[in-house]
C-alpha cells in the first residue's frame, strides 16, 4: 500500500515540525486502510490529558466487516513519547498553532502517522507558493525540451 497524503496540509500551513507516531486501530480499521480507504483532509490532533487523539479521519468501513464494523469518523488514540506530546501541547496552546495529519503509511506491518504542528498561511503566502510552482514546472519543462534536441 502506497502512503497516504494530506496534500491540503501543505497548501494550507506552513509546516513547522514533524513528528511520527503510531495509531491505535480496530481489526477492522487496519483493513480497510490497507485496502486505501483512509481519508486524512479534514482531520487534525487533539492533546487531552497527556495523550492525544486523532478527531475526523475518516475510515470507510471494511467491506467484508460483519456487525463488529468500527465506526469511520470515531477518534483514535496516538503514540508518541512523553517529551513529544509535551511539545505538541505547548505549541497547540500558542494561538494560530495546530497539529495536523501530513501522511499515514506502514513500516512493516505497523501503520505510522505523519504528524506536524503547523501554523496557518495567508492567501498571499498561498499565490506565492503557486507562483513558484508554475515557474519550476516551467523550467523543468524547457530543460526537457532542451535536452530532447
Amino acid at each position: 500500500m502506497p502512503e497516504i497524503l494530506n496534500r491540503r496540509a501543505r497548501h494550507e500551513y506552513h509546516v513547522l515540525d514533524t513528528f511520527e507516531v503510531g495509531i491505535m486501530l480496530k481489526g477492522t480499521e487496519i483493513k480497510s486502510v490497507r485496502v486505501g480507504k483512509l481519508e486524512l483532509a479534514e482531520a487534525f490532533v487533539v492533546v487531552r490529558n497527556e495523550e492525544i487523539w486523532l478527531v475526523n479521519a475518516y475510515i470507510n468501513e471494511y467491506s467484508w466487516g460483519n456487525i463488529y464494523n468500527h465506526l469511520p469518523r470515531r477518534e483514535r488514540k496516538l503514540l508518541a513519547h512523553k517529551p513529544e506530546i509535551v511539545k505538541m501541547k505547548d505549541a497547540s496552546d500558542l494561538k494560530g498553532f495546530t497539529i495536523i495529519p501530513l501522511k499515514a503509511y506502514f513500516k512493516g506491518s505497523l501503520l505510522k502517522l505523519e504528524i506536524g504542528i503547523c501554523k496557518g498561511k495567508e492567501d498571499r503566502d498561498k499565490r506565492q507558493d503557486k507562483h513558484k510552482q508554475e515557474a519550476k514546472r516551467e523550467i523543468d519543462r524547457a530543460l526537457k525540451e532542451r535536452n530532447r534536441l
